[in-house]
């Protein structure tokens, strides 16, 4: 199948190497960036969201208006809004970008983060209304009549949307968290689950839970995404080398970027990621975890470094354990956006197309 490429868009310039300045919210970046990955052939750019952030459907929506076709991946965590208002809000951006929105859920695994938004519910409630959350805002997209709906956290009479999505009845949902709670969740609503760069047997013992939860909702298309920080460099050894000193730099910028580690790790996906780099610093054929054990793997903090060649054939190893989406950003955000659409996005389409040509001949 087709692969997917992902990138990242922020309101800032802002890295584990590169503290913060001047405007939270820089209309010059945020402009920069979009086209970058526009132009470098990404298919979306993703939006995050955070309990302090700037707000991400509103910077989603200058991205669509400074690009043509690049689509967006807007981060969004239920509980905040009502369903129906969300729903309608994705559909008016949906429409006034010609069908480019995608929403990615992220229902919060850090209790401290959602508190700063008044929100004192524990994980197993937050994910049984992220559940509601998400049948809510379907019906919301796909109803041409108006509907009920009762649930624990949701008592909805008689509604319906005007506004609709550009194409079909439905807007893309990408799906985050690595909990069992989670994976229950994403088998029965999730179009992309989306996993942090783990090691490839636990990408593969994950892709086979969350098929497990699908199959037992009676689906059977939900697709994968996997984060990474790929380092390029012309030679393997450089690349290495230049691993080693973004991991220096980013020591030494800890207390002004930001990217310090918690002594409490709250979520499950940043558990698996720690649990990796405890087996050391160098997996599989090129996984690093520097940046994941230094701040507690904030995120995605995972990365595969090499050439453009041997990242790519890594790339490939993932599409072969069932992922067919890469959300990827760098550590210096514009430049390396820039290098991988020059010289990482065109290799690993093209590895993918050998790879599923080879696959169809064998089939036939």
């Amino acid at each position: 199948m087709p692969v997917e490429f992902i990138g990242f868009v922020s309101s800032q310039n802002h890295s584990e190497i590169i503290p913060p300045t001047g405007p939270v919210i820089d209309l010059a970046h945020i402009e920069t960036a979009a086209k970058i990955h526009e132009n470098g052939g990404f298919d979306r750019v993703l939006i995050a969201f955070h309990s302090n952030s700037p707000e991400s459907i509103l910077l989603a929506q200058h991205v669509a208006a400074s690009t043509r076709t690049l689509g967006l991946m807007v981060a969004h965590r239920p509980g905040f809004t009502a369903p129906t208002l969300a729903a309608r809000q994705f559909a008016t951006l949906d429409q006034i970008s010609g069908g480019r929105a995608a929403v990615h859920i992220i229902t919060g695994g850090s209790d401290t983060e959602l508190e700063a938004d008044g929100d004192h519910t524990v994980k197993a409630e937050r994910y049984a209304r992220t559940r509601e959350y998400l049948e809510i805002v379907r019906r919301e997209w796909s109803s041409r009549e108006p509907f009920d709906y009762q649930g624990k956290f949701y008592n909805v009479r008689g509604a319906q949307s005007r506004v609709l999505p550009y194409q079909g009845d439905a807007i893309p949902v990408y799906f985050g968290g690595s909990s069992d709670e989670a994976i229950a969740v994403a088998g029965e609503q999730a179009d992309v689950y989306a996993l942090w760069g783990e090691t490839y047997e636990q990408v593969r013992e994950t892709v086979s839970r969350v098929r497990a939860a699908a199959e037992k909702a009676g689906r059977s298309n939900l697709r994968f995404s996997l984060s990474l920080r790929p380092i390029l460099a012309e030679t393997e050894e450089a690349a290495w080398a230049k691993a080693d000193a973004i991991l220096e730099k980013a020591k030494a910028l800890q207390e002004k970027t930001g990217y310090t580690r918690s002594s409490i790790i709250p979520n499950e996906g940043s558990r698996r990621l720690l649990a990796a780099a405890e087996q050391g610093s160098r997996l599989d054929k090129r996984l690093w975890t520097g940046i994941a054990a230094l701040t507690g793997a904030k995120g995605n903090s995972t990365s595969l470094v090499g050439t453009p060649d041997q990242v790519a054939e890594a790339l490939l190893d993932y599409y072969r354990l069932g992922i067919s989406t890469f959300l990827i950003r760098g550590f210096d955000p514009l430049v390396d956006a820039y290098d991988y659409g020059r010289d990482l996005l065109p290799r690993v389409r093209e590895l993918v197309a050998q790879e599923d040509q080879r696959s169809g001949q064998k089939a036939a």
